[in-house]
């Protein structure tokens, strides 16, 4: 929550359309130029007068000056007040206050009827600075006005500003803002669109009062969440998280279990030579003398229906859950992310898989594990594109369901980010039932629950889990662990590529 906030006039605190148009057919009248449309006046809202004229209407400087002053001639004592406040700005002001921040008034509009405006709406005992411009065309540009409210906001003394917002509806404001090196936060419901607010590369964009209010307070918001996750966990509440994981597990089991009584009774029927060849190992049986044998595609198989059971069985909560959550965090989230970013995490998730599945495998763990082994000969025995279906999208798709999409988001709502990310990573790491997919589970998860703070955005994760499996899935599948590739520099290379994304990704923005 930053504690000093400049607000735009027209368009951000009240909206001026009727008195401002008015009053600029007004001048325009006095040239000649009739103009019966005032919407097509809106433009004339929130930049300088003069520039306006002169950029709308081709007058060159001395009709500019003479068009503000007819402009003024009708304002001063009627378009002034052809105004009002938008619904919410005196209550989300009052709020604002009553928290001990600072607000003020940065408006291109002359300072005297900034003052007057503020005055006639009872709104000024809310601003301890209130700029605008001069009546003789001074301190015109919105970065001119910023200045000095930041001046007169700190007295002179060094200006705090990585605790400044700028808030208003047009670029003109944003552009303002980035001059004087602060925040700024477009507002939509004035006269700025979201393409416009865009374009000016606005720190952040909301769409209402509501919105903005709710933006402005988050740090007050978080402070009550921090409550709530002094509390901790309940029996009650610890029950909602492992019925969910039973719940995921037993239909998983059962669906599995389904599929390979489903399969038993069909190795005596009369199945079409492909399918039988793609389930059954009849000559296996026949050697070792056993009454079934399946091939992995039949294990990978069953694998793969069992995750699209569990998904489903968990979908709805795991759904709302999702939804609470990207609620709750949107307002952390409202700055559009640069795609490096993305690219960032993509490096990390790259590095962390390729590396950690290589340091696994130069520490022997690999083969001193029979419970992996035997995992790992089920799923690489299988069709290729049937285990890149289940183990690249299936299985991230109803894991990333219950230990994100439940898991981790119930587990915010008791404890900081921190603690939750590594309880619900170390419970995706005890899931996978054996020491190296439970090292390499745990690790992942931290990087993948980590992605999913850092953008707000489930999807990010999904795709973090998804490409981290279809890399190692195929590295492994196609031999590459048999190469020169399995070796320390290489498992060295990855891992620092993993370190340095992280390392640049916690810079841009501390998520824990």
């Amino acid at each position: 929550m930053k504690k000093y906030l400049l607000f735009d006039l027209d368009g951000t605190l009240t909206d001026p359309k009727v008195g401002i148009t008015t009053c600029v057919q007004y001048a325009l009248a006095s040239f000649g130029i009739e103009e019966p449309d005032l919407d097509k006046l809106t433009p004339f809202i929130g930049p300088p007068l003069r520039d306006s004229f002169m950029r709308f209407y081709d007058f060159d400087e001395e009709q500019a000056k003479k068009a503000v002053a007819k402009y003024r001639e009708r304002f001063q004592d009627v378009g002034i007040f052809e105004n009002e406040v938008y619904e919410g700005i005196p209550h989300m002001l009052r709020t604002l206050q009553s928290k001990g921040l600072y607000l003020a008034v940065a408006s291109s509009k002359p300072q005297v009827y900034v003052e007057r405006i503020l005055e006639h709406f009872d709104l000024k005992k809310y601003f301890k600075v209130i700029v605008g411009s001069e009546l003789d065309g001074t301190r015109e540009s919105k970065d001119e006005v910023v200045q000095e409210a930041l001046n007169r906001l700190f007295a002179y003394k060094p200006i705090q500003r990585d605790q400044v917002y700028m808030i208003g509806d047009r670029c003109f404001d944003i552009e303002g803002a980035k001059a004087q090196k602060v925040e700024s936060v477009g507002v939509t419901y004035g006269f700025g669109d979201m393409e416009e607010l865009k374009a000016a590369k606005a720190d952040y964009i909301v769409r209402s009062v509501a919105e903005l209010e709710k933006f402005l307070l988050r740090g007050v918001e978080e402070e009550r969440q921090a409550e709530t996750k002094k509390k901790g966990l309940t029996l009650g509440n610890m029950w909602v998280m492992l019925f969910s994981f039973l719940i995921f597990m037993g239909v998983r089991s059962v669906v599995m279990y389904a599929v390979e009584l489903l399969c038993v009774q069909m190795w005596n029927w009369n199945l079409p030579e492909w399918l039988d060849r793609f389930l059954f190992a009849r000559d296996a049986a026949l050697a070792d003398g056993a009454q079934f044998a399946f091939t992995g595609n039949q294990s990978v198989l069953r694998s793969a229906l069992g995750f699209v059971g569990g998904a489903l069985a968990v979908r709805k909560d795991a759904v709302e859950l999702i939804r609470e959550t990207a609620e709750d965090t949107k307002l952390a989230h409202l700055r559009k992310e640069e795609r490096v970013n993305y690219l960032l995490l993509a490096g990390a998730v790259v590095g962390a898989a390729v590396g950690l599945n290589l340091l696994l495998d130069l520490m022997g763990l690999v083969d001193k594990s029979e419970a992996y082994q035997a995992v790992r000969a089920d799923q690489y025995s299988a069709n290729f594109f049937l285990g890149l279906l289940a183990f690249g999208i299936l299985s991230p798709t109803a894991e990333e369901l219950l230990f994100r999409g439940i898991l981790h988001n119930y587990l915010r709502k008791f404890y900081p980010v921190r603690l939750t990310l590594l309880v619900s990573s170390a419970l995706f790491g005890l899931y996978h039932m054996n020491f190296v997919q439970g090292m390499y589970g745990f690790l992942m998860g931290c990087l993948i629950a980590y992605g999913y703070e850092f953008f707000g955005d489930f999807r990010v994760a999904l795709a973090a889990h998804a490409g981290a499996n279809i890399l190692v899935y195929c590295l492994s599948y196609t031999a590459l662990a048999g190469t020169a590739f399995v070796s320390w520099p290489v498992c060295l290379l990855f891992g620092a590529l993993a370190v340095v994304c992280l390392r640049i990704l916690s810079k841009k923005k501390d998520v824990l």
